[in-house]
């Protein structure tokens, strides 16, 4: 199949779930991103508990009007006290909270 995309790569992971957060991989980061100090993605509304970066070291974040994202500089992990860890490749990402949909009202998910 020379020329021809795979299975696999059809099924190539471009889309991460943590908990409540979502992280997409993005081409670039958008011009006139912004820096955020610290390496905490979302921190839980009602734990306190926190999805980050492992190693504090290994990424930044930013934001912009098209989002939040991460670039990644050196492979990491995002970690939080009650999810199972994930690694992420150096790349950008955008990420966001899953909402939640009820008949009175579109909400953030509370993890």
């Amino acid at each position: 199949m020379t020329g021809e995309a795979s299975v696999n790569d059809a099924f190539r992971v471009s889309l991460f779930r943590h908990g409540d957060v979502l992280l997409q991989r993005a081409a670039t980061l958008p011009a006139g991103a912004s820096p955020i100090q610290g390496h905490v993605l979302v921190r839980g509304e009602v734990s306190g508990h926190a999805h980050r970066l492992e190693d504090p070291n290994a990424g930044a974040l930013f934001h912009s009007a098209a989002g939040f994202f991460l670039e990644v500089s050196r492979s990491t992990r995002i970690i939080h006290e009650e999810h199972a860890p994930i690694s992420l490749e150096p790349g950008v990402y955008r990420y966001w909270q899953q909402r939640e949909y009820s008949p009175r009202e579109i909400r953030t998910v509370v993890d």
